[in-house]
């Protein structure tokens, strides 16, 4: 079933090393904003009047910043203009720097069932560095105000001067709080963000130190019990995220707000990335999007072997041949002898192997070589 995305562009301090669309310093159009926010969700929803959504994500920025009754409106909204299924994920962001028991009250009031909480390290010269607002001990206090509670943890690799030491001790700190879920990934740096002076200057660590920080993590979370599900992603058995798995299986999703990307109806649609338009727009009764194309045969293929394929499931060959009416060894015939070596066949699924499956990229330009043929 589809999943909603709602994007919450609004938060105090611009991280040094973000890349999406957020503001540090508008705070002051939150609630014209997400009024205009309500009015697209009644839009979509009367286009989406027939779908029933089993997942909703807002993400940001810091949709804990803005305030929480704000966040209460937007669930209203939803529940008001589109069928949710019963036992719906329904997920919110949060920095530990912007949280408090009263809006973790208004939160479970929304009916917010999961959290995703953005640490990315233990260390506290380490988030200073980052530019984040919070420390160690602010993510404690945070996960104390959710227990009980279903959270998942953000641990980032790849900082300025960080050790296997710096890993361990993250990965320790949110395991003994309580976190359900942990996405574990590489610092990505951005041309024009604060922190590609660092990566010029040779300040971060290498793909290959990355890389050997990655191996030394996964060993570690699997050892307490968090299985590998997809690339960056580890779980309890049983609490992997409903949203991303969408994702990952090539399924439908409406976005919404401010550069909030879709894919509904074979097609990819993005809203435009000005706040002021985003705002004229929606006020005037049009949808915001401003590209919008239809996805045709081939890049869905290769879409699905490259969403598959990140995952330790693996593709399902059936899957494949239900979907397009043809098996994946008539579509990629040479990007499967070429990588051979990195592939495993269990079953119906073909997979990555385990050890190589931090680096897929590289095994997946064959696919995308052979699929732009």
């Amino acid at each position: 079933m589809p999943g909603i995305y709602v994007h919450i562009p609004f938060c105090r301090h611009k991280c040094s090393y973000c890349d999406f669309t957020s503001f540090p310093d508008k705070i002051e159009y939150a609630e014209a904003y997400m009024a205009c926010l309500y009015k697209e969700l009644k839009m979509r929803g009367e286009e989406l009047k027939n779908y029933e959504f089993d997942t909703v994500y807002f993400g940001g920025g810091t949709p804990s910043y803005i305030p929480p009754k704000l966040i209460l409106g937007a669930m209203n909204q939803i529940k008001a203009c589109f069928r949710l299924k019963k036992d719906a994920e329904i997920t919110l962001e949060l920095n530990p720097g912007t949280i408090g028991e009263g809006k973790v009250k208004t939160y479970l009031e929304a009916g917010i069932n999961r959290f995703s909480i953005g640490l990315q390290t233990a260390i506290d010269e380490q988030l200073s560095d980052l530019g984040r607002i919070h420390n160690a001990r602010d993510y404690v206090y945070a996960t104390k105000l959710l227990e009980g509670q279903n959270f998942s943890t953000d641990i980032m690799l790849g900082l300025k001067n960080q050790t296997k030491e710096d890993i361990a001790k993250t990965i320790e700190l949110a395991t003994r709080c309580g976190s359900k879920h942990i996405s574990m990934y590489a610092l990505t740096v951005e041309d024009g963000t604060p922190i590609y002076t660092d990566y010029l200057n040779g300040e971060l660590p290498d793909s290959d130190e990355v890389a050997d920080m990655y191996a030394f993590g996964k060993s570690l979370l699997e050892e307490k019990g968090y299985k590998r599900y997809e690339v960056s992603n580890f779980a309890i058995p049983g609490y992997e995220s409903k949203h991303n798995w969408n994702y990952w299986k090539r399924g439908e999703y409406i976005g919404v707000g401010v550069s909030a990307s879709s894919f509904m109806m074979g097609k990819r649609f993005t809203n435009t990335f000005d706040l002021d338009e985003y705002m004229k727009c929606v006020i005037s009764g049009f949808f915001p999007a401003v590209t919008s194309e239809e996805v045709n045969e081939k890049d869905a293929k290769f879409e699905f072997v490259m969403l598959a394929l990140r995952t330790a499931r693996g593709l399902s060959m059936q899957e494949y041949k239900n979907t397009f009416g043809v098996g994946i060894g008539e579509d990629f015939p040479n990007a499967l002898k070429k990588t051979v070596q990195y592939l495993e066949l269990d079953g119906d699924f073909i997979k990555i192997k385990d050890e190589y499956l931090y680096v897929q990229n590289s095994v997946l330009m064959y696919f995308l070589e052979e699929g732009a043929e």
